[in-house]
């Protein structure tokens, strides 16, 4: 039984959610800061189902709560960063093996119209419609795993990872030609391949991984002037970066 719309509980609930899929979608950079009054000016409710929303989201470890009630997004260490992606790589493949056998022909079909999609972003260069097609196309073959509680313990690292990966969409898209698995992955998935299909995945992620880990400033790392770095991160097609800031290599 669903509560009416009107009722605090739900528009807190609406707040929280709709909070919680735009750090999935990485929506705001690391150090972002969501007040309360700006995110309730944004979700278009009063402060209470935000303030709300947001302390939901720092009980996940999602936020970093200030004093004041402000959230700030925050930044990854390479440590934590590393641990992340470890989960990542063992939680994933396990639902991609576990949805091989249940992907229908309507899943099929789903997935290799987000695969043409992903593919046409990047020969386009557009790093925001690639992440956004990576996430649809696993997040599609996770919910055909049918298994809730495991599709909630990803979801739990993505909350994680969506911010940093705003920060490193330019890195991103200008990857070299065929790094990603998908392609192969929709192909032994057709096969009914279940742990060719899991082992794709992992060698996606720990690809990922090592080449964000090269290239990727953290919130650790420390400068020349051992002061930390200023974390900018400078794509191809903007300026030179500034001192301490770690350089994409060719």
């Amino acid at each position: 039984m669903q509560a009416r719309s009107s009722e605090p509980a739900s528009l807190e609930e609406q707040a929280y959610h709709q909070l919680r899929q735009a750090l999935v979608e990485g929506a705001f950079p690391p150090g972002q800061k969501l007040s309360i009054r700006r995110v309730a000016a944004a979700l278009g409710t009063s402060p209470m189902p935000a303030r709300t929303a947001l302390r939901r989201l720092a009980a996940e470890q999602a936020v970093d709560l200030l004093p004041s009630g402000t959230a700030i997004v925050p930044r990854l260490t390479r440590a934590a960063f590393t641990e992340l992606s470890t989960i990542r790589a063992q939680l994933e493949p396990l639902a991609a093996r576990m949805a091989v056998p249940r992907c229908d022909r309507a899943v099929v079909k789903q997935l290799s119209a987000i695969l043409a999609t992903e593919l046409s972003a990047r020969q386009a260069g557009d790093p925001e419609a690639v992440l956004r097609a990576d996430r649809e196309f696993l997040f599609a073959l996770y919910r055909a795993a049918a298994a809730p509680m495991l599709l909630g313990m990803i979801e739990s690292t993505w909350l994680r990872r969506g911010p940093m990966f705003h920060d490193a969409r330019w890195l991103i898209v200008t990857r070299p030609p065929g790094v990603t698995h998908h392609a192969a992955m929709l192909k032994q998935l057709r096969r009914g391949a279940a742990e060719e299909v899991a082992a794709l995945l992992r060698a996606e992620i720990e690809s990922a991984t090592a080449f964000l880990l090269e290239r990727m400033p953290f919130a650790d790392d420390i400068d020349r002037d051992g002061q930390l770095s200023s974390l900018t991160l400078v794509s191809p097609r903007r300026p030179a970066p500034s001192r301490g800031a770690a350089k994409p290599r060719p």
